[in-house]
């Protein structure tokens, strides 16, 4: 029979963690029900992998998914929902952030006939940068995608069978799971849950990742930089034509003479700038087709527990 729950867990390179984490985890599940806990390790290069296997055999509800190489956090939580058995999955990282205690009151919740239940985090324990960079991509994401997204969510969440189902059949290579469940659109509920310091271990996410998955998620679930694009070129002409028609306007009824090089210079620049800009955000959305059409696997998978 299969599992009431199953808890999805990416980990990348967390030994430090897991310990600590498993056994946490392990006694708020056991007040729930059956469970299941998979840990998809995506591509640690420490000891993580060591220590799931160690797990599995003491417990073998704890499972196990080894990729062969690191896929990304994302691609991660979409295997383990692959995987998943449970009537209801529960998502969540393992660097003990969003602390396993709150899991019940989510499911408490849960209960009541939702089928997405989001952990809002009360106040978040980070360093400043990393407070700034994130409320950053969240005012981004919120304003360029056509999804709602509620703000201050975490990765821990409780999620309904059918909204895996519904999950599980999506085909987007690139992937951004917050804003995939978000688009489902099934009936969803917000619950304020602490939100602990790291003690161990680093975050695997700098600015240059969080500025990637911005623009991923962007891309993936909104046609707005295309349309954003189409302004700034008729912005850009509107402005040519203006600043033309005025240079036009003072030679024929003033003799006055065009300036230098300089402008027409800085016009080129300009115009050039613009149009590079336009390329590249097109050649994204055009990137994506390819990958599509590629028809690649989203991981590979070196060892199953």
């Amino acid at each position: 029979m299969n599992p009431e729950y199953s808890v999805v867990i990416p980990v990348h390179n967390e030994e430090e963690n897991i310990g600590e984490l498993l056994s946490r985890l392990g006694a708020q599940m056991q007040k729930l029900g059956s469970y299941e806990v998979l840990l998809v390790d995506d591509g640690s290069t420490d000891g993580s992998w060591a220590l799931i296997k160690k797990a599995h055999e003491k417990n073998p509800a704890v499972r196990g998914l080894s990729f062969s190489r690191n896929f990304g956090h994302h691609m991660a939580v979409s295997a383990g929902l692959e995987f998943a058995k449970g009537n209801t999955v529960i998502l969540m990282d393992a660097d003990l952030q969003d602390p396993p205690e709150e899991i019940p009151r989510l499911v408490e919740k849960f209960k009541e006939g939702f089928d997405i239940v989001y952990g809002i985090r009360k106040t978040r324990h980070d360093p400043l940068f990393k407070k700034l960079t994130s409320a950053l991509f969240w005012f981004i994401l919120r304003k360029f995608s056509d999804v709602h997204i509620p703000p201050g969510q975490t990765m821990l969440r409780v999620l309904s069978r059918r909204t895996v189902d519904a999950l599980r059949e999506m085909g987007d290579y690139s992937r951004f799971v917050h804003a995939m469940i978000a688009w489902t659109g099934f009936r969803a509920a917000e619950v304020e849950v602490a939100h602990n310091p790291r003690l161990r271990g680093k975050s695997k996410y700098n600015l240059p990742k969080l500025f990637r998955l911005a623009f991923n998620a962007i891309t993936s679930f909104s046609t707005v930089p295309l349309r954003l694009v189409s302004y700034i070129g008729l912005l850009s002409s509107l402005a040519s034509l203006f600043v033309g028609g005025y240079f036009l306007y003072r030679k024929i009824f003033f003799g006055i003479p065009v300036l230098g090089y300089a402008s027409t210079i800085v016009a080129v620049f300009f115009v050039g700038g613009v149009q590079l800009l336009v390329i590249g955000i097109l050649g994204s959305y055009l990137g994506r087709v390819y990958q599509a059409v590629q028809r690649r696997p989203l991981y590979v998978l070196k060892e199953v527990l």
